[in-house]
């Protein structure tokens, strides 16, 4: 009987201890917003562009909105596709937008979402790098996940090509 109150008290400091360690691991990767969970993801756009000129390597901007179906579902699209989360975790500093930058150069073509659009670390918003589409030269489908993955090596090959020409490499 006299041990009660000590497991008790031993019970409790365990399960604060989980609930603790869950709230840590719901709240570490709270930036992905479901575009991939293994990605280091910057929290802004300033972010994003520091981290970008310190590493040397391309920032890759998605716009999108949490309720949208068009950005629902190409989140879904890239979240699943083995070789951007490959080269996003590893080549890219990545940032996703849910709230608009103040930049104009993150919008050539107007405001609308989803849209992905590369900068390279001259701070040069790669409008070389576009989508399949002439009414929405940024825009991805689903579909076009094959697609962005070639954009994105085309971005580590312009930027590796860059490096070569002024020799940084």
């Amino acid at each position: 009987m006299q041990n009660w109150p000590a497991y008790i008290l031993f019970l409790f400091l365990v399960f604060c201890d989980v609930s603790s360690q869950r709230k840590k691991k719901s709240t570490t990767q709270t930036l992905s917003r479901g575009w991939g969970d293994d990605i280091t993801w910057v929290q802004t756009y300033e972010d994003g562009l520091a981290k970008m000129v310190e590493s040397k390597k391309p920032l890759m901007v998605i716009h999108h909105l949490e309720d949208c179906p068009h950005s629902k579902a190409l989140k879904k699209a890239l979240a699943e596709h083995p070789s951007i989360q490959r080269m996003a975790k590893s080549d890219f500093v990545m940032l996703n937008l849910v709230n608009e930058s103040n930049d104009v150069n993150l919008a050539p073509d107007g405001f609308y979402v989803p849209r992905i659009l590369f900068v390279d670390p001259s701070m040069t918003v790669r409008a070389d790098i576009s989508g399949k589409y002439a009414n929405r030269i940024y825009a991805y489908e689903p579909a076009d996940m094959d697609f962005l993955a070639e954009n994105m090596m085309k971005a580590k090959m312009l930027l590796k090509e860059g490096h070569e020409q002024h020799g940084d490499l």
